[in-house]
């Protein structure tokens, strides 16, 4: 492959070698597009829906199923339905606010604490806060407010985390699920928020330390959750392990990362491939239209 760097910025506007472009001229003499975006627009289905105009073959999840999955409380009622065990939740607009929609003693009263708050549709842990009181709540809720104007309130559940990757046609399986992650936060840290996701400090470890039957559950769990949401090509996605109440799915991502810090290389890695192969395999994906 003979690649092109094509940079987005926050604005929605596209650069081919530091030169703006109209995405019609940066996309037209692209056979496929390796979408290595985050956040809004680059997971939410917008860039997606921007290259199926211009029928221009892609990695990752399409259109609806970006944002399924960017919708984390549409996600999580999608795989409840599965089964699938998901933390107790509300779901907040910041104009039931402004309007005193809503009551944030009744809000707090209603999830069991403590609560995790965060934004409904942003990834990397942006604006995510735990909360063990009322003061603590409505503090988070503020901070979560101030990168969204949709905040999902959520119970805490106290156990392990973990992340496990699916991808589509590996090795010859329909879904190829990569060994659990076990991720350990700092001593400092009560999860794995975006100081400790990119500061270095958090300990993953692959494969986790799992029991057989936790591995294989979360094995199974992560790739009833790609099906389920329609996902395409690769996913990852968060897990809960509590001591006694079981596993909980957290989020699906569409899009994980693939620096040397993030954690699907390192999986990958687990099973004697290499993020080239792993390159190679989903650019091929994309381009026999699977």
């Amino acid at each position: 492959f003979r690649s092109t760097d094509i940079f987005i910025d926050r604005g929605g506007v596209w650069h081919v070698g530091g030169i703006r472009r109209e995405p019609d001229k940066a996309l037209r003499d692209v056979d496929v597009v390796f979408n290595a975006l985050h956040g809004e627009w680059g997971e939410d289905g917008g860039v997606q829906e921007v290259l199926e105009q211009f029928a221009v073959p892609y990695t990752g999840s399409r259109v609806l199923a970006s944002r399924l999955a960017m919708n984390k409380a549409l996600a999580k009622s999608f795989l409840a339905r599965e089964g699938i065990k998901t933390p107790l939740h509300r779901v907040i607009e910041k104009i039931e606010k402004s309007v005193g929609g809503y009551d944030a003693h009744e809000l707090f009263r209603s999830i069991p604490q403590p609560s995790v708050v965060k934004p409904l549709a942003l990834g990397s842990s942006v604006g995510v806060s735990i909360a063990f009181d009322y003061f603590g709540f409505a503090d988070a809720l503020a901070r979560a407010f101030e990168v969204s104007d949709t905040v999902l309130v959520e119970e805490y559940i106290k156990g392990r985390e973990a992340t496990c990757a699916v991808v589509d046609g590996f090795r010859g399986e329909e879904r190829y699920a990569l060994p659990p992650i076990e991720i350990v936060p700092p001593e400092d840290k009560q999860f794995f928020d975006y100081e400790a996701k990119y500061g270095g400090r958090t300990l993953e470890i692959c494969p986790g330390n799992f029991s057989p039957e936790e591995r294989e559950q979360l094995t199974h769990l992560a790739s009833v959750a790609h099906r389920a949401l329609g996902l395409r090509h690769y996913s990852r996605s968060d897990f809960i392990l509590h001591p006694r109440r079981g596993i909980y799915f957290l989020e699906a991502n569409t899009l994980p990362g693939l620096t040397t810090e993030s954690l699907l290389p390192k999986a990958v890695a687990a099973v004697g491939s290499s993020l080239p192969e792993f390159l190679d395999h989903v650019l091929t994906l994309a381009l026999e239209g699977k």
